[in-house]
């Protein structure tokens, strides 16, 4: 039997560390920049053409590289940062493998332009599928420049897979962002498709929050501060009452190194238990620090999942970490049983004098003694006359057994009223009864027997149709704002809103951008009942927009209207009246589909009267 088993050309060995390290151009700016980071860099450009399939480009002032060093950096596993295996619990730097320019240069084609500080020339290497083409003597900046045009050009089954451009470009920032945060003395700009999208100075990290996020972040922040032999925690945590449907907006960092822990995430809300509404997630940016030789890191290609030896230990660390700084900034309730509070309020004049309390009697006083004041008021009072006209529905009768009565009638009134709360008043003869159960649900008794509905999924699905008839007939009901509202959001937002405006005008918005990522709104559709806080409403209209992204079948007219649906729907807890309940259940079966939701859930079930005989079998 002939020999089978062969080693890989390097060409196809870097192509397969490729599609382990490099997955999307999201992957390939990460690399770069940390890269860019490594060489301690102050300043870093970064240049993205066609949500980086054309080009990706990466421009920092760090150290630089030799002529031996430019050329090496895309052999396969050549890295400065380890020599042995012990080096591995070590590593403070981004990257240490050695993989990542060889496999961006294996599907790629690659031009690097470098200079040390005190070189006169620097060296510029160009390579296209791990075949050097040319190294040359340059003139450049200190610093170094990669450039990878024509991203997966010879791999095209992993090129197909990609997704549109927004939704590679919402990547790519992201990326930026991460980097970003971690390194807030390190300044950053950004263009996109030849225009500057972003640009941020050095600063502090609450600063780099803000120019990331938006200027009102600040406002929103929570400083966190715990350190321990075992970790040190730093950071900020956003107010309960900003959380969020999505997970966005949440960091964690260990040693800089942006990693995705998911139980440490659950630390943080169970931290904000009893805090935010339940599906909502808290907003976060944490740092911890502890001694590398605690964690491991090389877990995953992409170094964004690692383990710790104590990770029990670091869980309560973290969770009574943002438990003490929602208390000090009184936002959990805490409670002092020790300490006597009636007197925190009460202010004191030291130099006035002390004058003990006195109590004065006057002993000649009697109330029912005539002439004087107290007695005149009450020899004043008159029985007024003919006063059982003025109740002359009352049944006196009625009024004595009920005090005989009793505890009887206690009972037979908290009744009544409990059923006052729970119930509505008989409507007219052409009205069905409803009741409303634990402020969720709506009862009301059928043929078959009782037709129980969920509030909000039924307002959910009679809006979600009412948007899909605005667009289709090109009818859309707006109303003006008072005053237009100017909104700022962050560049992925920015970028989804501006892929979904042409939609959200059919639907009765009217949002024109107003430069950089900046909008507009001049009106919003009728269906929307509250007009004051509009960037919360544009906030929550792309939070529920992308949850749908990952439904390429859905055509986007109808994402964006279960979108809007679930944002302005009659929501869980709230109290109805009659004619409330009455409209809803009216409206819901003149949809195409009452009986489920726009995600495909139930909105209502009949509880037949055989189930109800047979419960009290």
């Amino acid at each position: 039997m002939p020999d089978i088993i062969k080693l890989l050309p390097d060409s196809v060995a870097n192509q397969i560390a490729a599609g382990e390290v490099i997955q999307r151009p999201a992957s390939v700016v990460k690399e770069l920049l940390e890269n860019s980071i490594d060489a301690e860099a102050s300043l870093i450009t970064i240049i993205i053409k066609d949500g980086g399939k054309t080009l990706i480009k990466v421009t920092d002032n760090g150290s630089g590289m030799s002529e031996t060093d430019a050329r090496m950096c895309f052999e396969r596993h050549s890295t400065s940062k380890i020599k042995n295996a012990s080096d591995l619990f070590k590593i403070k730097t981004m990257g240490f493998r050695g993989e990542a320019l060889a496999s961006i240069a294996s599907i790629a084609r690659v031009e690097l332009k470098s200079r040390i500080k005190d070189a006169q020339l620097g060296t510029e290497v160009i390579v296209e599928g791990s075949v050097i083409e040319s190294q040359n003597p340059c003139q450049c900046p200190q610093g170094t420049t990669i450039a990878v045009k024509n991203l997966f050009y010879n791999t095209p089954a992993r090129r197909n897979f990609l997704k549109s451009e927004n939704i590679e470009r919402s990547h790519i920032f992201n990326e930026l962002v991460r980097v970003a945060l971690a390194n807030p003395l390190t300044g950053f700009k950004y263009y996109y498709n030849n225009k500057l999208v972003l640009q941020i100075d050095q600063s502090n990290l609450i600063q780099r929050i803000a120019g990331l996020f938006g200027k009102n972040t600040n406002q929103r922040l929570i400083p966190v501060e715990e350190k321990t032999d075992i970790i040190s925690v730093s950071g900020f945590v956003c107010k309960p009452e900003f959380a969020k449907k999505r997970r966005g907006e949440q960091f964690f960092f260990i040693n800089k190194r942006f990693v995705k822990v998911p139980y440490l995430n659950h630390a943080v809300e169970n931290a904000f238990s009893e805090l935010i509404p339940e599906g909502s997630h808290p907003s976060f940016f944490l740092f911890l620090e502890t001694d590398p030789s605690n964690i491991d890191i090389n877990v995953h290609p992409t170094k964004t999942e690692i383990k710790f030896q104590n990770e029990s230990d670091i869980y309560k660390i973290l969770m009574s970490a943002i438990k003490r700084a929602l208390g000090k900034f009184n936002i959990s309730p805490s409670l002092d049983f020790e300490r006597e509070t009636a007197f925190d309020d009460v202010l004191f004049d030291k130099n006035r004098p002390v004058i003990p309390p006195t109590i004065k009697v006057d002993q000649n006083y009697n109330p029912f003694e005539t002439g004087k004041s107290g007695s005149k008021f009450l020899s004043d009072r008159k029985k007024p006359k003919n006063w059982e006209n003025l109740y002359p529905d009352v049944d006196k009768t009625g009024i004595q057994e009920n005090n005989q009565q009793g505890s009887k009638n206690i009972f037979g009134d908290f009744l009544k009223s409990d059923l006052n709360q729970e119930s509505h008043k008989t409507p007219g003869e052409n009205e069905k009864k409803f009741w409303q159960l634990n402020n969720m649900y709506i009862l009301t008794p059928v043929k078959s027997g009782l037709m129980i509905i969920d509030q909000q999924r039924a307002h959910e699905r009679i809006l979600y149709e009412k948007f899909l008839n605005k667009y289709e007939n090109q009818k859309p009901s707006s109303q003006q704002l008072l005053y237009p509202a100017k909104i700022e959001l962050i560049e992925s937002d920015a970028s989804l809103m501006k892929e979904i405006l042409q939609h959200t005008i059919a639907l009765g918005f009217e949002i024109s951008t107003f430069g950089g990522n900046s909008f507009v709104i001049n009106a919003v559709p009728t269906e929307v009942k509250e007009t004051e806080n509009i960037d919360q409403l544009i906030e929550d209209l792309l939070e529920n927009y992308k949850k749908h992204l990952s439904e390429p079948k859905l055509e986007i007219n109808k994402k964006i209207s279960r979108a809007l649906a679930k944002n302005q729907s009659i929501k869980h807890g709230k109290l109805l009246s009659d004619k409330e309940m009455n409209t809803l259940v009216g409206e819901l079966f003149t949809c195409s589909m009452p009986d489920v939701s726009p995600g495909n859930k139930p909105t209502l079930f009949i509880l037949s009267y055989q189930e109800l005989s047979d419960r009290f079998k």
